[in-house]
């Protein structure tokens, strides 16, 4: 095999033509793409499969069950909106508001995929908040607010084509231990006061629960019980809520990762599927038991300002715009990154600006999080609906891919994900309060060349652009676009599941990166060659690398298939970041078929790898 020409050119991004001499052919086509990679360094090595699934957008198509979409109560139970909960906190929440909200999501919204009504704390609560328990220590529905129970309710929202959802805090209800020791259904022996630890030590975000010792046999029993109770009654979905570690809570009397993999077992054991949505402000160190045992766990705080509107911007909407990139790459196949309740169907009651209500709607759609607002559905005005039932923004929602920013913990954000049609969505927002320039280069978001631009909330063509798009957004505004390079464009994450590492290299967390993962670590015997690239013809490809360097400037080893290494020299970070990042653009010729490229140290470390990107050139 001959050797690589190598040759600088200058843009404002960079641009290698790296071809092999001899071997160009007619602008070739795409065939279908791999995702697996090998790694050798010349010598025995380690060898490490990273297993899938790994990247987020690629683990997220293996799902069988996309981001769910509905209603919760719990929005306008906490508000001081005028005429909302006129006999104090919460007392919104009866069996006539519930269902008029069903019957209005059936009308308005089930046409959308919009299912799930969720009714939030305070079922089994008095008006002045104090719960009521059955004769087995499980919490019954107050007969004010649900005079026809629970099941009843249940009914009626699946006979409009609905699913239900129910609450339950996380342990054993102080109230209801104190209320008396209920024998547990099903368990002959076991009661709730056997359940606890002796020294009654308390649980969840409130402290308003006994901590659960799952060392004893009646816990689970307990558990069980509970859960036979909601499948009897009809119910599909249980948002478990307080859970740590997390919801502002630390320390051992606070971890609930028993409970939560107790609560899978009885679920399991109902037949019953029922979704288990766990809360609040959850902690990532204890992100596999949340993906073990739950469908979606709650990142962030409450999204409700307990104020006079639903929400505000700064209470608590703007936060997940920092909060979400640590948590892109956990969403998947084994569940979603749950945003809280998107209230944006009435400007008014919501407490937002037009621009905010529709960056509101844009992240939580591009971050794959379940949409279901808090919103009165009644009540929708038609900014709100357009934003609630837009086909082309919750079809970007329901592929499961949730996107990244380019530039974490900025005021100007890019955030962009490539489409399973290999088209790419990027979302511009301005977190100021004044109107900026936000520029999306196409550089950052992980290709090269031309591409055609559609605004997808204005459903239109903006034309095509050769190297990215800049707009103007006004203060907590955005854009979303839908982005279609040119040349068909097949990326290819580093930590795709099935790519092979060796020596130091491993996968490492990066907000700014595609899919919040890189590959780094590449020092003296360490390397990653990806595998399975498929192209249908020889010839030559444009292959955007990007890649992380917050140094002056490092150098990488790259080989074709088996063709010898050349030392690239690619430039570094000016601003001495490692989790935004960069570019640089190579023309490889590739064989017909299956190709492999392989990154590996030539002397110090190697810059991260975040992402490849294949393109046909020429075109």
């Amino acid at each position: 095999m001959k050797p690589f020409r190598y040759v600088r050119q200058s843009s404002r991004t960079r641009k290698l033509a790296f071809v092999l001499a001899g071997t160009l052919a007619a602008v070739p086509a795409f065939g279908p793409a791999g995702l697996a990679a090998s790694s050798e360094d010349g010598k025995r090595a380690e060898t490490r499969v990273i297993a899938g699934p790994g990247a987020a957008g690629q683990a997220a198509d293996q799902t069988i069950d996309p981001p769910y979409r509905g209603w919760s109560s719990w929005s306008m139970q906490s508000s001081n909106y005028p005429g909302l909960n006129p006999r104090g906190g919460a007392s919104w929440l009866h069996e006539e508001n519930v269902l008029t909200q069903a019957r209005a999501m059936a009308k308005e919204l089930a046409a959308y995929g919009y299912e799930y009504i969720n009714i939030d704390s305070g079922w089994s609560a008095t008006w002045e908040w104090r719960s009521g328990y059955d004769e087995h220590g499980r919490q019954r529905p107050d007969p004010e607010r649900f005079p026809r129970g629970m099941k009843y309710v249940a009914d009626e929202i699946h006979r409009l084509g609905l699913k239900a959802g129910i609450y339950l805090p996380v342990g054993l209800d102080r109230s209801g231990y104190e209320a008396g020791d209920f024998p547990i259904a099903g368990a002959p022996g076991c009661s709730t006061h056997d359940i606890v630890y002796p020294d009654l030590r308390t649980t969840n975000g409130w402290d308003s629960a006994y901590k659960i010792d799952f060392t004893k046999p009646c816990a689970q029993a307990y558990i069980d019980s509970q859960a036979a109770q909601f499948a009897e009654w009809g119910y599909d979905l249980l948002k478990l809520d307080g859970v740590g570690p997390g919801s502002f809570k630390t320390g051992p009397n606070y971890d609930n990762r028993a409970d939560v993999e107790a609560w899978h077992k009885a679920i399991a054991k109902t037949g019953r599927t029922i979704q288990l949505e766990i809360s609040w402000s959850l902690d990532r160190g204890a992100i596999k038991t949340w993906q073990d045992y739950a469908d979606g766990w709650r990142i962030d705080t409450d999204v409700e300002c307990y104020c006079d509107t639903l929400v505000t911007w700064t209470s608590s909407v703007d936060n997940r715009f920092y909060d979400v990139p640590a948590w892109v790459p956990h969403a998947g196949a084994k569940g979603w990154n749950n945003l809280d309740a998107l209230n944006v169907g009435n400007g008014e009651m919501d407490g937002l600006t037009d621009d905010e209500r529709r960056s509101y709607a844009t992240l939580w759609a591009i971050s794959a999080a379940p949409l279901y607002t808090g919103d009165d559905i009644t009540k929708l005005d038609r900014l709100g609906r357009q934003l609630l039932t837009n086909r082309e923004v919750l079809a970007i929602n329901t592929q499961g891919r949730p996107a990244s920013p380019v530039i974490p913990r900025a005021l100007q954000q890019v955030w962009r994900v490539q489409n399973t049609d290999g088209s790419y969505t990027v979302a511009l927002f301005n977190l100021d309060r004044r109107p900026a320039v936000v520029d999306a280069r196409w550089s950052d978001v992980g290709f090269a060349g031309p591409a055609a631009v559609r605004d997808v909330w204005a459903g239109r063509s903006l034309g095509v652009r050769a190297d990215g798009y800049a707009a103007t957004i006004p203060g907590h505004g955005t854009l979303l676009l839908r982005v279609t390079p040119k040349s068909p464009a097949q990326g290819i994450e580093a930590e795709a599941p099935g790519n092979l590492l060796t020596g130091s290299a491993k996968v490492n967390e990066c907000q700014g990166c595609a899919g919040g993962l890189k590959v780094g670590d590449l020092s003296a015997g360490a390397s990653l060659t990806v595998k399975g690239i498929k192209v249908e013809r020889a010839g030559t490809y444009d292959v955007t690398v990007s890649y992380v360097d917050g140094s002056d400037g490092r150098s990488i080893g790259i080989a074709v298939n088996d063709g010898p290494v050349q030392r690239v020299e690619l430039g570094g970070g000016a601003d001495d970041r490692w989790d935004r990042p960069q570019g640089e653009t190579l023309k490889l010729a590739l064989k017909a078929g299956e190709n492999t490229l392989t990154f590996s140290n030539v002397g110090g470390y190697g810059p991260d790898i975040d992402r490849v990107t294949v393109q046909a050139a020429g075109r």
